[in-house]
Order: C-alpha cells, then structure tokens, then sequence
C-alpha cells in the first residue's frame, strides 16, 4: 500500500487537494487505477490531523492510517511533554496504534520495542519510523500472547488502551479496557520496574487507587484548559505514597504537585468576594482538590460548592484565571452588553443569562454567576 500511495503523482494528487470537500471527493473517480478514491482521502485526512494534532510527521514520505487511529493516537504536545518523564535503556509501548506515544517517550532509551496486533496499522508505523530515521523492534502480536511468551525485562513498559468496547461505545472502568489492566498488572510490575498508562480523562482519581494498588503517581495533563488524558505510573516498589501533578500544557500556568489524601487533611476558610477572584484550571478541577488550594494558596473560598477563591492581594503563581472583580446588582447590567459569562454553582447555564439579561457574547469584560455562603451573587471584571 505504502508503494503506491508514495508514487510522485499520487502524492501531487493529495496535496492538491488539502483543502477540498472531502464528501465530494469520495463521489469522484479516482484518477488512478490501483488506488481507490478512499485511499486517497484517508490520506488526505491524515495530513490534516497531522497539521494540528502530531506536525512533526508533516514529511514527504509518511504515510496515514484510516481515521480511528488518527483520533486514538495522542497529540504531539502531550507525548512530548511525557518524554521529558521516563529514560532508561529498554522501553516496550505493548499497545503502539499509530506510535505517536512511542515515537516521543522512547527518546531516551537505547532499545525500544514496539507491539501492535493490527498488521496493516504496524506496517505503516514501521515504514514512518525509517523515513523518520528511528530504529524500534516491530512486534505483531496480541499483547496477551505476547506476555505469554516474553522472558525479557523492561525498564519501562507504556500502554494506552483502548477505551471502546465490540460495540464502539466509550468504556472508562480498567476492567473494561482492552486490555483489562487489572487482570495483567501484576504480570507488567513482574517484568518492569515502572509501568506507565494512559487513561481516560474522565477515569475517577480515586477509583484508581483502589483498584490499582502499585501507583506511585498520578498526573492529569490538559491542553489549553481541556484535560486530555490522566496517566498512573505503578511499580512493585512503591512505597505508599502517591504524588500527584496537575499540568496545563500551553498556559502560562504553574504545575501543581501534591500527595494523594492531601484533600482530606486540608481545610477551606469562607469569605464574601474580595478584589481578587480565582478560577481554577481543568486539571485542578478535575484532580478535586479543592481545599489543597485554599491552603497553598491562603486563600478563601466563596463557598463549599463553589470552586471559586478570593483575596484581597494578588496570588502569583496560582494554576488557573485570576481577575479583579466587583460585586454588583443584576440591576446594573443593561441590555446588549457584551461579556464573557461564567457560571459555576448557579441555577441559570451561561446561555440562560445571555438570554434574560438580552445579553452579547465576548468582548475584554467578564460577568460571573455564582453562589457565596449568602447567597447568589454577580460580579463584574474590573
């Protein structure tokens, strides 16, 4: 397949046609005979997805996977930013897909092995790793079979599994995964000093724990606020302990480390808003740890449901929005303002407000709906 997609004039073909409608494309003939017009549009996807979500296989002579693999496989910021966590000398990926995950953590690692059972999706990563000039060992094999047969150690072993199950529905518990983590997690720490998975983001911190009692660390990355994945590190020596990251990739943000069961020894003061007001990023939302913030950061929140903290001076560093904000009566909005709306623990969603204040959406200036121990509350950028 790879021969002839690479033809020169194959390749002018898809180029050419970057930017056209795809659907249109596919009612089409193709211009060549041994190459249908899906083939041809698969590629042209690929190149698109590339363009925004993995640029660096922006090459001549790479070649794309149908589109399911495209939108498993991890973005280039998120893998490279794992790169910088793992070395050692010999690194397995036991569930490779497009490779992108493998390509960037297996940096600093001597020999690195790679294992798909899809033939077609392994023969395409191995054709890109020649052009990208990067020698792995290419293994198509069934990840079962082949810890079945392994008699080798690994320094580190990576998985990212798949999170649907035969129907295509979206599945989010390790028992559901394929493959099943927890059926194999004592196999992986027998032959690995540290295992390192990739999970949904949606997956519950603390569930984890308890089904998962080698973790060592947790991190939960996002990309500009959106957190995409949350990644456990187990190994059988861990001691008990569980460090935690909190990380939002293309922000000026601070990361934030803390100890899992931190939340449950810290507590939060109350306080009607002050001039500071402060949001926290996804990440932090995401890992619950709500009264950890008060604390780090001496500051109070507006009330126990409402993950929004207050101060009279301006916090640095702090993993998320900080705005000067006023407190003001709904009286004092007037009809076709423009604002950014946010609403957090608040009857009305942000759409609602724009309709019963005869709000415009945008602008500099931000409008929040929210609640303090008092009461319901509006406050205004300053």
């Amino acid at each position: 397949m790879e021969e002839k997609l690479l033809n020169k004039e194959v390749q002018n073909y898809i180029n050419a046609n970057l930017h056209s409608d795809l659907h249109g494309l596919l009612l089409k003939k193709s211009p060549f005979p041994d190459i249908s017009m899906q083939e041809i549009v698969q590629q042209i996807k690929g190149k698109q997805t590339a363009q925004k979500k993995f640029p660096f296989l922006l090459k001549e002579g790479i070649v794309f996977p149908p589109q399911l693999n495209l939108e498993q496989a991890s973005s280039e910021k998120t893998a490279l930013y794992k790169s910088n966590i793992l070395k050692g000398k010999t690194f397995i990926d036991l569930t490779s897909g497009f490779g992108i995950d493998a390509y960037y953590l297996s940096q600093k690692f001597e020999k690195i092995t790679l294992v798909e059972q899809n033939s077609e999706l392994l023969e395409i990563v191995s054709h890109n790793w020649g052009i990208l000039e990067k020698k792995a060992r290419f293994v198509n094999q069934k990840l079962e079979d082949f810890l079945a047969e392994n008699r080798n150690t690994f320094d580190v072993i990576y998985l990212d599994p798949a999170r649907r199950d035969q129907n295509k529905n979206k599945v989010f518990l390790l028992e559901d995964l394929s493959p099943n983590i927890i059926e194999i997690q004592d196999k992986l720490i027998s032959i690995s000093n540290e295992v390192v998975i990739k999970l949904s983001p949606l997956i519950d911190l603390k569930y984890l724990v308890s089904v998962l009692p080698n973790i060592f660390r947790i991190e939960i990355i996002a990309v500009k606020n959106d957190v995409k994945e949350v990644v456990v590190f187990l190994s059988g020596e861990n001691s008990g302990q569980i460090s935690c990251k909190c990380v939002n990739l293309e922000s000026e943000e601070s990361e934030l480390e803390y100890q899992f069961g931190d939340e449950e020894n810290a507590q939060s003061e109350y306080s009607d808003p002050e001039k500071f007001i402060y949001i926290p990023n996804n990440s932090i939302l995401k890992a619950g740890i709500f009264n950890v913030i008060s604390e780090k950061f001496g500051l109070k929140k507006l009330h126990p449901n409402t993950h929004i903290y207050t101060s009279m001076d301006r916090i640095k560093n702090f993993p998320g929005r900080v705005m000067e904000m006023e407190v003001i009566d709904g009286k004092q909005i007037k009809k076709k303002e423009q604002f950014n709306i946010i609403s957090k623990n608040y009857p009305l969603k942000p759409e609602e407000i724009k309709k019963k204040y005869g709000l415009k959406d945008g602008g500099e200036s931000y409008l929040i709906f929210t609640q303090s121990k008092k009461g319901k509350i509006i406050l205004k950028s300053v």
